[in-house]
């Protein structure tokens, strides 16, 4: 499967990318910066994961919206609002997801992998703590996400539909409190009760 990564030149979609290539697709990392990737041809592959900060996300989305037509989008944006990132931000369109899905109502959004670190993911050998929750409205699309979170390795968890990543997101700023508070990295969630499910 070929994967685009729009805005993928940081510490995660570079992870991302390492560990499905690893898994056996092909990736395509596009950036906002025209010089470092194309954001255009990632977004002409078969999965875009949009790594994009949320203050980008609907500029990148006009960009490539049309590229997306049918196409999954996987949104991992946190709307976060700097420099008080350690409080959850709730936009104005409900959740970062659900504005991707009204901005490009032809692709099919899938919401996951907001909570895990770049610091685990920057090294492929390291395995993944915690679980990933993904949401989404298209039952394929989202079959599609859990399987290629799998193979990062990661357990992977349907959270129900699409509206539900307002939660997701919302955990993140939380997470982030506790890394500050704790002086931990790379915390993550684990949904306990679950075990050989």
């Amino acid at each position: 499967m070929r994967i685009g990564l729009v805005g993928g030149t940081g510490k995660e979609g570079r992870g991302l990318a390492a560990r499905w290539e690893r898994a056996g697709h092909a990736c395509v990392i596009g950036s906002r910066d025209p010089a470092r990737g194309d954001n255009r041809a990632a977004a002409a592959c078969d999965v875009v994961v949009l790594c994009v900060p949320y203050a980008a996300q609907a500029s990148t989305l006009e960009e490539i919206g049309p590229l997306l037509d049918g196409k999954i989008l996987l949104d991992l944006v946190v709307p976060l609002a700097p420099p008080q990132v350690t409080r959850v931000s709730i936009p104005a369109g409900g959740s970062a997801a659900l504005e991707a899905q009204r901005s490009v109502p032809g692709a099919r959004v899938v919401a996951a992998l907001h909570h895990v670190s770049s610091t685990h993911l920057g090294d492929p050998e390291h395995l993944i703590p915690g679980d990933v929750l993904v949401c989404g409205d298209d039952v394929e699309a989202k079959e599609a996400v859990l399987a290629l979170v799998a193979e990062l390795p990661a357990r992977a968890i349907d959270a129900g539909p699409l509206v539900n990543a307002v939660a997701l997101e919302a955990m993140t700023p939380v997470l982030l409190y506790m890394i500050k508070k704790y002086k931990r990295s790379g915390l993550g969630l684990s949904i306990a009760g679950l075990e050989g499910a």
